[in-house]
């Protein structure tokens, strides 16, 4: 049984208009119903919600648009050090691999590793707690991540802010980066080296997080991540090892988006993540499912 939003007030869904716009904007990219609020005209609901609808009336945008949030962080200065700026053009994995999760920002948006540095926009290192229990990893940055240097953002971030939240999880408690941190001209296949220039720095950050476990989101992100050519199919319903960290494979939000039938496998893979992180009981995973009444088609 699907659930509507109730808000005691019309004071009420005012003051929390923008984390409510949000969660309707989420539940349109999971194809959700319209909600119902009780006592508003759509009129009221929609000046309330800041003009944006939210799913309000049930209305889907036609296609992916960037988060209207803040903006990414413009590019760093040149790095603090001369040995920090010589790391950002070259170096050895095992120098970066000492940085700490300061100094490797400062490489990473100074970046000129590899030749993706000459088209890029933003450097998009990643956003989050640091010291979070998961850590989410995706393939590169798209066009909207470009423009506003935050991985995950559009209706593929939506969706995946929903499903954090269906398993328990808010995006600031999680870390979300990709295994590229610039954008690949066109969105095509990332390239051995630049996979080789990144790869340091994406082990350094998983490394200072140290997490309770990794979700791999989508194809090129499981088989770099565990160094294999295997299906996405044959990967995900199970935990791998990426090092000393539990791995979870999974299909990507934007993938999902295209083929609804996805997103309840994602979300199961999710459960999975959910109980490793509990220490395999499955006992919040299950219970934070059932009070967003998240029904996954």
């Amino acid at each position: 049984m699907r659930t509507a939003c109730w808000i005691g007030s019309k004071r009420g869904l005012t003051d929390a208009r923008e984390p409510l716009r949000r969660y309707f904007e989420a539940r349109i990219a999971l194809g959700e119903p319209p909600v119902i609020l009780p006592g508003l005209r759509r009129s009221e609901a929609l000046e309330a919600l800041a003009g944006g609808g939210g799913g309000v009336t049930g209305t889907r945008p036609e296609e992916e648009a960037p988060i209207a949030a803040e903006p990414g962080a413009p590019e760093a200065p040149t790095p603090s050090t001369p040995e920090l700026a010589r790391l950002a053009r070259e170096g050895t994995a095992e120098r970066i691999r000492e940085l700490d999760f300061d100094e490797l920002r400062e490489v990473a948006l100074a970046c000129r590793r590899c030749a993706l540095h000459e088209d890029r926009q933003h450097v998009v290192f990643g956003e989050g707690a640091s010291d979070a229990r998961l850590v989410c990893v995706g393939e590169a940055p798209g066009a909207v991540e470009d423009e506003t240097g935050r991985p995950f953002v559009g209706r593929a971030g939506q969706l995946l802010d929903l499903m954090l939240m269906s398993v328990g999880l808010r995006r600031d408690e999680v870390y979300i980066c990709n295994v590229l941190k610039c954008r690949p001209p066109g969105n095509r296949n990332p390239q051995p080296e630049e996979i080789a220039a990144c790869s340091p720095l994406l082990l350094q950050q998983i490394d200072l997080i140290d997490p309770k476990v990794i979700i791999a989101f989508g194809t090129f992100a499981a088989q770099t991540l565990l160094g294999t050519r295997e299906s996405i199919g044959r990967l995900r319903g199970r935990t791998h090892l990426y090092g000393r960290f539990p791995l979870v494979v999974t299909y990507h939000p934007a993938a999902s988006l295209r083929n609804p039938g996805w997103k309840r496998p994602t979300w199961e893979d999710l459960q999975i993540a959910r109980r490793v992180i509990d220490g395999d009981s499955g006992l919040r995973s299950g219970a934070a499912g059932r009070e967003l009444s998240l029904d996954l088609p």
